[in-house]
């Protein structure tokens, strides 16, 4: 089973700055509820148990966030605002459980994966990045389904979307072995490569953000050189395991948000706010007369 989920938290975030100078980029709010929520309840409806932040003492805020906060619940209680009380409560399932690692120093997004070596062991597990968020509303989740696919076929997930064929050059790009999977499908992989020359680019399809992996990779990564950026990258561990493992291309069917740079995060917010159970219509209502 895949029970455990990286999620690499240490970065500074500074194209969210000044907001991110005191406050982590993964804790500004979507609506009513931080960014990071978002993507550890995705991990959660995929069947991980075990979430494994890989942070910098800067950031404990992420920590204290799925923590119990006593006295908060307390004059909750005491006030009667019961509604309120279950909301922070039970932000996670009882069974679920958060722990922190540290990254000592930004060596790149591999190294920030390999701080998570102890903690994984040799089980399978999943990657997500923070950054990202995933709305699959009214369709199968994409990272359990990958997950699926993983526990069917035992090979590697990695999920791309395809972008302009002039942006490759800011993604992990990879390369197929046969044709481009339909939405929700896996196809087997070839290569992978961080940040190609737009005119070397093997495909459109880029990495987006989610990974399953077998703890085989945690092995990779500790003799893996730095590559791009003089960064320890991931998509080097991933070339490394192709030559003798089978990994997948899955083809996302939802839809992704970039929340570590405003504009993407402003987006984010449009559409949450906008199907919010509570706000949406007074928000839709808002946003109609904004654009006149």
């Amino acid at each position: 089973m895949v029970r455990k989920a990286v999620l690499p938290v240490a970065g500074f975030g500074s194209r969210m700055l000044p907001a991110s100078k005191s406050i982590p980029k993964e804790m500004l709010p979507i609506v009513d509820r931080p960014a990071i929520e978002y993507v550890v309840k995705e991990a959660v409806r995929a069947g991980i148990k075990e979430i494994i932040l890989v942070s910098h003492s800067a950031k404990t805020a992420i920590e204290d966030y799925f923590d119990t906060q006593f006295e908060l619940e307390q004059q909750l209680a005491e006030k009667g605002k019961n509604d309120l009380l279950a909301e922070v409560q039970n932000i996670l399932p009882a069974d679920v459980s958060v722990i922190s690692v540290r990254q000592h120093r930004a060596l790149g997004l591999g190294h920030a994966v390999a701080c998570a070596a102890p903690v994984v062991g040799n089980e399978p597990f999943a990657v997500l990045l923070p950054d990202v968020l995933v709305d699959c509303e009214g369709m199968a989740e994409d990272l359990t389904m990958m997950v699926e696919n993983y526990l069917s076929s035992g090979a590697a997930q990695i999920m791309v979307e395809e972008v302009p064929a002039e942006r490759v050059d800011q993604y992990g790009i990879v390369a197929l072995q046969g044709t481009v999977p339909a939405p929700g499908q896996s196809a087997a992989m070839t290569a992978v490569v961080e940040k190609p020359a737009v005119e070397e680019a093997p495909s459109r399809l880029s990495v987006v953000g989610r990974y399953v992996l077998p703890g085989e990779i945690m092995e990779i990564l500790a003799r893996t050189a730095p590559g791009a950026g003089n960064e320890i990258q991931l998509t080097d561990a991933i070339a490394t395991l192709l030559e003798h493992a089978p990994v997948e291309a899955y083809a996302m069917q939802g839809r992704t948000f970039d929340c570590g740079n405003k504009a993407g995060y402003l987006q984010a917010i449009f559409h949450f706010a906008a199907r919010h159970p509570e706000l949406g219509e007074q928000v839709r209502a808002m946003m109609a007369a904004e654009l006149g």
